[in-house]
């Protein structure tokens, strides 16, 4: 018998929310590698037209950030994954400890999603007959045993976003002509920032406008500062 409740089935049924996450994380890693490594190139850029120098410098900010996300993202997941694997191992001890008070626990559960007191018992019972460990994980603790948060799937996700874009603006300020160079990237960059707002806005269902003001303001906020800095950096033979 399954469960079938608005809250398990949004936690739970067929992944459309952790699909949802993972795009998310995308968008967002993406957003990252076209704003650090924007702020970068355009800082150099203001000390100097050399192409050779604003290539080196903007490859050594996209290897650094990309492997930076990559690292982070690994130990974040590798963490989580750490703690459901406790939590699975702490339930499945107490159910072969205290089967009859899991059996109560897992009841009052269902009774907190709706379900009345004798539907809940007898729905509790038959999960808990089928596979209690399941049914503990996913009613309890909101965990799909056969689908623990994978870290190298999030580290390698992490970096091919950051990676893609972070080409963007590197692309942009090597690419054209020196006269040319600053201007295209900051529109390149500014578009990029857009889409990247009003994808991440449409994932999460918020208003579109307020995001994608938020990360333009911010990339162009960090390109001039950055900017400035290299062009007085550059002023003084720094």
């Amino acid at each position: 018998m399954t469960l079938q409740t608005p809250d398990h089935d949004e936690a739970h049924g067929g992944g459309l929310g952790s699909r949802l996450n993972w795009l998310r994380a995308a968008v967002l890693g993406a957003n990252d590698g076209v704003v650090s490594t924007a702020g970068l190139v355009v800082g150099v850029a203001g000390a100097t037209d050399s192409r050779a120098t604003l290539l080196t410098a903007g490859l050594a900010g996209l290897l650094a950030g990309s492997m930076s996300m990559a690292a982070g993202e690994y130990v974040s997941v590798s963490t989580q994954r750490d703690s459901e694997k406790a939590a699975l191992a702490l339930e499945k001890r107490e159910l072969a400890t205290e089967p009859q008070a899991e059996l109560r626990e897992l009841t009052e559960l269902l009774e907190g999603k709706g379900l009345g007191p004798e539907l809940a018992r007898e729905v509790a019972e038959q999960l808990t007959h089928h596979d209690a460990l399941r049914a503990h994980a996913e009613v309890e603790l909101g965990i799909d045993p056969d689908d623990l948060t994978n870290p190298w799937h999030a580290a390698g996700a992490s970096f091919l976003a950051f990676t893609a874009g972070a080409l963007l603006p590197l692309l942009a300020i090597v690419l054209p002509p020196t006269g040319q160079r600053l201007w295209i990237t900051v529109v390149a960059v500014l578009a990029a920032l857009a889409l990247c707002g009003w994808t991440s806005a449409r994932l999460g269902a918020a208003p579109v406008g307020p995001a994608v003001l938020r990360n333009v303001a911010g990339g162009a906020l960090a390109m001039a500062v950055t900017y400035v800095a290299g062009t007085l950096l550059g002023a003084v033979g720094v």
